[in-house]
C-alpha cells in the first residue's frame, strides 16, 4: 500500500488527489494519514542507514565473523544504546551474517506446484500469478512486481521500487489482496526467486490465509503466463529506456490502470472479447 500512496503523492498535482484515490480505490483519509508520517518516515530510514553503517564497519572489522550478538556488543561497547532487535532486522535486511559452526537441523521445503501449467480459473480470485521484471532507466532499475488474476488476466496487484527485495512482493500482495477479492485458499503461483521463498513473504501469505505455489527452478514454462504479461507490457508500452524512475512509473501505472485493465480487449472463452475489468464484472454477475 505503501507504493500506492507514493504514486499518489507523485501525481496529485496532474490529477487529482480525490480522483487518484478513487482510481485506486484507497480512502483519502488515509492517503492524507500516511502524508502525515512522511516526516516521521524519512527520520527513521535516516536513522536506519546511520546504523547500518555503523554495523558494516564493525563487521567488516571483525572479518565478517561477527553475527547479530556480537555486532550489538560492539555497539553497547562503543556507547551505543541500540535495540537488539534493530540490529537484527538491518543485518537481514542487508544481508550482513556472521560465521556459525552449528549444523541446520533441516531445510525448508519448497512449495508445491499448485498450478501445474493450467493457466485458467472459473472464479475470479482463486489463483494468481506473479513474477518481477527490471526496467532500465537513466537513474538505474525500476523494479516492478505483478500479481495477475488467472480468471480475467487483471493486474490486481503491483509495486515500484528501486530493489527487489521481499518488500516489494509483499506490497504487491498486499494490494491484489485489498483490490483482487481474494478468496481463502486462493493459490499464489510464483517462481523460486529468493523473494518469494523468504520467510517475510511466507509468513504474509500465511496471514492472508492463502496458499504458496511455486514452479521448478529454472522453468520459465512453468510461469508462462506472468512471463507473457512481461512481454505484452515491454511490447506495447513502448519505451526501452526512461529517463528517470518516476517517468517509468507515471508511464507502468497509465498502461495497466487506463489501458490494460480496462480498454484492452482480450478473448474469453465464455463471454467473448472483453476487457480484464469487464471479464470481473461479468463473473460477478454470473455468481
Amino acid at each position: 500500500m505503501n507504493e500506492t500512496y507514493a504514486f499518489i503523492e507523485a501525481e496529485k498535482t496532474t490529477h487529482g488527489v480525490a480522483f487518484l484515490c478513487r482510481l485506486l480505490k484507497v480512502a483519502r483519509s488515509s492517503f492524507y494519514a500516511w502524508l502525515a508520517e512522511a516526516k516521521p518516515r524519512a527520520a527513521r530510514r535516516a536513522a536506519d542507514q546511520a546504523l547500518v553503517h555503523e554495523i558494516t564497519v564493525i563487521h567488516v572489522g571483525s572479518r565478517q565473523t561477527y553475527g547479530v550478538p556480537r555486532v550489538h556488543a560492539e555497539l553497547r561497547r562503543l556507547a551505543r544504546a541500540v535495540n537488539r532487535k534493530w540490529v537484527a532486522r538491518l543485518m537481514r535486511e542487508h544481508g550482513i551474517q556472521g560465521v556459525t559452526r552449528r549444523k541446520r537441523r533441516s531445510l525448508a521445503r519448497p512449495a508445491p506446484d499448485l498450478i501445474g501449467r493450467e493457466f485458467h480459473a472459473e472464479t475470479p480470485g482463486t489463483k494468481l500469478v506473479g513474477d518481477i521484471t527490471a526496467l532500465p532507466t537513466g537513474e538505474g532499475w525500476l523494479y516492478l512486481s505483478c500479481w495477475l488474476d488467472l480468471a480475467t488476466r487483471e493486474v490486481v496487484g503491483y509495486s515500484m521500487a528501486d530493489h527487489h527485495r521481499a518488500d516489494l512482493v509483499i506490497d504487491a500482495l498486499d494490494m491484489a489482496h485489498g483490490r483482487g477479492g481474494l478468496q481463502p485458499g486462493c493459490a499464489i503461483h510464483s517462481d523460486r526467486g529468493r523473494e518469494y521463498t523468504s520467510t517475510r513473504f511466507q509468513y504474509r501469505i500465511r496471514e492472508l490465509e492463502l496458499r504458496q505455489s511455486c514452479g521448478r527452478t529454472g522453468s520459465c514454462f512453468d510461469n508462462a503466463a506472468a512471463e507473457s504479461f512481461w512481454a505484452l507490457l515491454k511490447e506495447e508500452i513502448g519505451t526501452r529506456v526512461w529517463p528517470d524512475r518516476a517517468t517509468a512509473r507515471a508511464d507502468v501505472f497509465d498502461f495497466i490502470e487506463t489501458f490494460y485493465n480496462r480498454r484492452r480487449l482480450r478473448r474469453h472463452k465464455v463471454f467473448g472479447y472483453l476487457t480484464p475489468t469487464e471479464t470481473r464484472q461479468r463473473h460477478t454477475l454470473a455468481a
